[in-house]
């Protein structure tokens, strides 16, 4: 294969310094106290390289310089997991996200569990579980005459090894799910009122249609185990309990798990019940899916002028090349457990996203929030859904569907047939590569390395802020940033120049502004979306209660909030 460009300059495409440092940090590949990467152009070439290889001798050249000429001016971005370890000798997946097997109720299940999932963290992969499965504390263990200890305390275990885990990719994460039914249910939804407990971990209560039905109509909810009732409580005094607690601890997060499952392009053969770390990722045991990012913001001529445009041809183009991207992903990385691989090849879950939305409104003179700005972000999403499924049908054609792919079923979910009339065609015709094919993924240091554009579908934080930054050695350090937006504002007008009215940040938001612009994306994405409702410190309790019911009526999939507090403190500060 010959070598791709190498840039003559040193990082010419750093605007930042933060983004530089980012990329030194995160994603420039040293080995044995060498410097393989010299320049962010030489790490994308060594990421196009490796995800080329799995193509024919006649189509690798070709391939590798798709993908590299896709990544120049930070127009895709490939999950940290693949930047980092693409065409690397380290030993980790470039999987993000992960959900491990279903744990069953006992010692042995529960430490073989721990076991597999320190080793997928340790090769850098996020994890989520659920605990649902794990009998209640108080219950009776047979044979041995005593009561269990309960899901919460098999949590503490996970959370204390997630702990020791610190690999070049920095700690484990962890996701913890349990149902709104479960016995126990009330002290995992008020875990996080001890600010030294369950710190590796997010938590999310599965919340499901039945639950909200009762809370609407103030009727009772039973908690349930083996199919007994073991308490009955109002299931508005829970529902204020998740409310109160959140309020005051930023979690628990809901997930609508119903619709999750009734959403699910794959529901035909599994039932979901957790999600990766961020949340973003709903995934079946022992289910993956690799992530990228198309950059909004890098797609947007003209901006902050009258002709501003985004170049809708350009996206669907790089759409292509991502889900040929991804899904070559599912062949080179290396996974920590066979059962992690076989979902992988049988399933082949992709997730494409995009990033720097905020930023792209602000450059074509909407404001974040607005009518205006929910229907580009759905018209966006669309027309990345479409491309991404077309892709994803040729791909089929070129290597057949994905192992467990049942035309029948898949062709008559309703995300399905409100597919483009070409794209549903070409999807009866040929089939489908992917299982699942869009995500939005959090990209807070991805997001970073391109030049701090806005992080997924998240509002503009800031026009400048300062970061608190984790170093490679574990010392804490704080840089200021400057938003992208403003930053070519200010390249085009001059710093003395004010920004456009329309440029809104998260601080001018109403939470229904937030659940607008999550739900007018939910509509066009196969999986789910990481996206946090940002409040005011000093938002009234009776304002902050509805948020989660507003986004269940919205459509969303779930929801989480973020109010500064005393126990979470704040990672962004003006």
């Amino acid at each position: 294969m010959y070598d791709l460009p190498r840039s003559a300059h040193q990082n010419a495409g750093f605007e930042q310094p933060l983004a530089e440092q980012i990329w030194r940090q995160k994603y420039q590949y040293h080995s044995q106290n060498e410097v393989i990467d010299d320049t962010v152009e030489d790490t994308w070439a060594r990421v196009a390289k490796a995800l080329a290889a799995t193509e024919t001798p006649a189509q690798c050249d070709e391939i590798a310089q798709a993908f590299f000429d896709a990544m120049q001016d930070f127009r895709v971005l490939p999950g940290g997991r693949i930047l980092s370890g693409a065409g690397t000798k380290r030993r980790v997946t470039l999987a993000n996200t992960f959900v491990m097997r279903t744990i069953p109720d006992s010692v042995t299940g529960i430490m073989d569990t721990l076991k597999d999932a320190a080793l997928t963290m340790q090769m850098g992969g996020g994890v989520g579980f659920d605990f649902s499965t794990i009998r209640p504390s108080g219950t009776p263990v047979h044979g041995l005459d005593c009561p269990a200890a309960g899901p919460l305390s098999a949590m503490d275990i996970f959370d204390t090894t997630c702990k020791m885990l610190v690999t070049g990719m920095g700690r484990g994460a962890m996701m913890a799910t349990m149902r709104c039914d479960h016995p126990d249910i009330e002290a995992f939804v008020m875990a996080k009122s001890d600010r030294t407990r369950f710190r590796n971990f997010n938590l999310s209560v599965m919340v499901t249609d039945a639950f909200m039905e009762a809370v609407r109509e103030g009727r009772d909810w039973h908690l349930i185990w083996s199919g007994q009732v073991m308490r009955t409580l109002k299931a508005t005094d829970l529902w204020n309990a998740i409310m109160k607690q959140t309020y005051g601890a930023a979690e628990p997060g809901v997930l609508f798990i119903d619709r999750i499952n009734a959403a699910n392009p794959l529901r035909y053969m599994e039932t979901i019940a957790a999600t990766n770390s961020c949340a973003e990722q709903p995934l079946p045991p022992n289910g993956t899916c690799p992530l990228a990012s198309i950059n909004l913001a890098r797609l947007v001529s003209a901006p902050f002028t009258k002709n501003a445009r985004i170049d809708l041809g350009e996206m669907r183009s790089l759409v292509g090349v991502v889900v040929r991207m991804l899904d070559n992903v599912l062949d080179v990385s290396r996974f920590a457990l066979e059962e992690q691989w076989n979902q992988a090849q049988n399933q082949r879950r992709i997730g494409i996203g995009v990033t720097g939305v905020a930023d792209a409104i602000a450059m074509l003179g909407a404001k974040y929030g607005s009518p205006k700005a929910v229907f580009l972000l759905s018209s966006w999403m669309q027309t990345i859904q479409n491309a991404a499924y077309l892709a994803s049908a040729h791909l089929a054609k070129e290597r057949g569907t994905f192992a467990s792919y049942n035309a029948a079923h898949h062709l008559e979910l309703p995300s399905i047939q409100a597919l483009d009339a070409d794209v549903l065609d070409a999807v009866k015709r040929y089939g489908l590569r992917n299982g699942t094919l869009t995500t939005i993924a959090p990209t807070g240091t991805t997001s970073m390395f391109a030049g701090n554009v806005s992080s997924g579908i998240e509002p503009i934080f800031s026009t400048s802020f300062t970061r608190k930054i984790t170093n490679a050695d574990g010392t804490k350090s704080t840089e200021r940033v400057m938003d992208y937006a403003a930053w070519r504002h200010i390249q085009m007008f001059g710093a003395d120049a004010p920004l456009p009215d329309n440029f809104t940040t998260a601080a001018d938001l109403s939470p229904s502004d937030h659940v607008a612009m999550q739900a007018a994306a939910q509509k066009w994405v196969d999986s789910g979306i990481s996206k946090t409702v940002n409040c005011p410190e000093d938002i009234p309790f009776q304002a902050f209660k509805t948020i989660y019911r507003d986004a269940y009526d919205a459509g969303c999939k779930g929801c989480t909030t973020y109010r500064p507090n005393d126990v979470t403190g704040s990672v962004l500060s003006i």
